[in-house]
């Protein structure tokens, strides 16, 4: 059967057109290379010129936008004059937690990271969310300083994540249906909570070059987790779950997972697992220690980088078998180890993946590494704005 859209009666009001045709002249500003004119608004909104005349004049009014200089022109004459996103503002906030740290990040319409703080992990869980809530205050001072006004805060967490604010499980947290949300609220306002691989992803696909539309980011800050992006989206799944990377089978046995199943590459790829050879004691930044010691030569940790690259291999080759992308990048911490990592990864795509004979998938470290996550988490804040800018100005 072919699925068909529902009857409705109801009409579609002056008020509603208004706020459409606004949203859709916004996000051509937003999504313009380089600053855009009134009149090439009208020719890709398909709008009359006094309508964009008077939805610009409203966005200056609000803020959101700046007369930027003359716009780019092929013609002699008098240059147009240039719209782009105001550097003032709206501004998103994302917070993220990692295995020896928390991080705080702001960014501004643009796109631009505009603070960016760290502070250690608490050694106990429960105190975690209290020093994520101080840190998030104090970027929001930052924020105002700079002119700017948070209008979202979105915690990139290590797990999965339901109706926005309830971690399910973080078995390195020691958490099981945590509302970190609600636990955030009272100092920061509405908060929403997303899973740390999505985030990183969406940070790496904003970070990278436009012809990126299709790639798996994999990293493994706690658990290992899987950003997908297919033709420039992220793909959520049906309840926001997808990516746990970290609990699928490479073997048909093998050590017991905090999940309960076996043979989990988390097992063979985590990075605690890949240090514990050479250093049983958990160490408080695991990637920068794993990178000492292989530089070094140390044996038990490059033959430890070895099965990891391996295990990474086999378990994206699956998954690109399934969906199709042409780039995998490595990272959050992987992108430190890349260079220990992308043989064992390449080889086992090469072998595993079907096409992989004429289209081979490239392997590289993610731009912007172990900070994706919390600037994906900012610019999923700030993005709400980006796609309709209405609230902001009824606020404004």
């Amino acid at each position: 059967m072919h699925r068909v859209a529902p009857a409705t009666d109801t009409p579609v009001r002056q008020e509603s057109l208004r706020a459409h045709n606004l949203s859709l002249t916004f996000r051509q500003i937003v999504g313009a290379p380089a600053p855009i004119s009134r009149i090439e608004l009208a020719v890709a909104t398909g709008l009359t010129r006094p309508t964009i005349t008077r939805i610009v004049d409203e966005l200056l009014a609000g803020g959101l936008i700046v007369e930027a200089g003359p716009a780019r022109s092929g013609n002699s004459g008098r240059p147009r004059v240039g719209l782009s996103l105001a550097p003032t503002g709206p501004a998103g906030l994302g917070l993220d937690i990692r295995v020896d740290a928390l991080s705080a990040c702001v960014v501004d319409l643009t796109g631009t990271v505009r603070h960016l703080a760290f502070a250690p992990r608490p050694p106990a869980a429960a105190d975690t969310l209290a020093r994520l809530a101080d840190m998030g205050r104090a970027a929001m001072a930052a924020a105002a300083a700079e002119k700017l006004t948070v209008v979202g805060t979105t915690l990139a967490a290590p797990g999965p994540v339901e109706n926005a604010g309830v971690v399910r499980f973080a078995p390195v947290l020691g958490w099981r249906d945590v509302d970190a949300a609600a636990a955030l609220r009272h100092a920061l306002g509405e908060v929403m909570v997303d899973n740390d691989a999505g985030l990183a992803a969406l940070g790496e696909l904003y970070a990278s070059a436009p012809a990126l539309r299709n790639f798996v980011c994999v990293s493994g800050e706690f658990d290992i987790g899987a950003g997908i992006v297919l033709e420039g989206a992220l793909l959520r799944g049906a309840r926001g779950w997808s990516g746990s990377l970290g609990h699928v089978a490479v073997t048909a046995d093998g050590p017991v997972c905090a999940c309960g199943a076996t043979g989990c590459l988390q097992h063979y790829a985590g990075l605690q697992q890949i240090l514990a050879p050479a250093a049983p004691a958990a160490a408080p930044a695991p990637a920068v220690a794993i990178d000492i010691l292989a530089s070094s030569g140390d044996r038990d940790t490059l033959a430890a980088l070895d099965r990891a690259g391996t295990a990474l291999g086999v378990a994206l080759s699956a998954l690109i078998n399934i969906i199709d992308v042409d780039t995998v990048l490595l990272g959050g911490s992987y992108s430190l180890l890349a260079s220990w990592l992308t043989e064992g990864v390449e080889r086992e795509l090469n072998r595993r993946v079907l096409t992989a004979s004429w289209a081979p998938v490239s392997v590289r470290p993610a731009p912007l590494g172990p900070d994706a996550a919390v600037i994906g988490a900012a610019l999923s804040a700030i993005d709400r704005v980006r796609q309709d800018p209405n609230s902001w100005l009824a606020r404004a």
